[in-house]
């Protein structure tokens, strides 16, 4: 292979890590809504960054970068804007909105913030079959939940306290879009539930009932789904 084409599969590679990374900038936009409480434009930054979240694994394996580039670790860059789009956004968020008592909403949000580094240091996060061990720190799947049905600012609380043991629990949930059993089911499920969920935050959490049930009920599923798994 010639310089040339060796510096051309370089630049290609970095290029996706900077992809990759592009993921953080859109964690800073969302960042900045949140604490705006722009919530609606929160989680239309923090949608453009998970669909960069989705397709990066395939550019990356196309650019061989475990090759092309080996000295940046994509594994580690992933977690990085992860902890930053699934985590440090939607906490910030639940405490900008209020949901939780005044009294409780920082020490709350650094045990989940510390609770949360640590699962993702957690070489055990996924199964062999690629399920997570643990409720996998997705409180940005949460927050929208709590956004799309208020409850009272103490049962919100008890919900995120319950969540975050559960990160370290002996149980799995199932990763949508790796799941082996009813696969085609549920990722026409998850198109849905990514429908509904684009029109409950259109209508600043208001409107749209029938979306409302969508994500009731296919939340209802994948717990189901992980249910039947059983144990870690």
């Amino acid at each position: 292979m010639s310089q040339h084409t060796d510096r051309r599969a370089f630049l290609a590679g970095f290029a996706v890590h900077v992809f990759t990374a592009s993921g953080a900038a859109l964690a800073f936009m969302a960042l900045i809504a949140a604490f705006e409480q722009r919530f609606p434009d929160m989680f239309l930054w923090l949608a453009l960054a998970l669909v960069v979240d989705g397709i990066d694994g395939t550019f990356a394996r196309a650019a061989r970068v475990k090759i092309t580039v080996p000295h940046i670790d994509g594994d580690i860059l992933d977690l990085v804007v992860d902890f930053l789009t699934y985590v440090l956004v939607p906490i910030v968020a639940i405490w900008r909105a209020g949901m939780v008592p005044p009294v409780l909403a920082v020490p709350l949000a650094a045990v989940i913030l510390t609770g949360s580094a640590l699962y993702f240091a957690d070489g055990r996060m996924k199964t062999e079959d690629l399920w997570f061990r643990g409720f996998p720190a997705i409180w940005n799947i949460l927050a929208l939940y709590l956004f799309a049905f208020p409850l009272a600012p103490m049962l919100n609380a008890a919900i995120l306290a319950v969540a975050c043991a559960l990160m370290f629990a002996p149980i799995t949930f199932v990763h949508p879009m790796r799941v082996e059993r009813l696969r085609v089911v549920t990722l026409v499920l998850t198109a849905f539930w990514l429908a509904c969920a684009t029109l409950v935050v259109a209508s600043n959490f208001e409107g749209w009932l029938w979306a409302k049930a969508g994500l009731l009920a296919i939340g209802v599923y994948y717990l189901c789904l992980s249910a039947f798994r059983g144990r870690a």
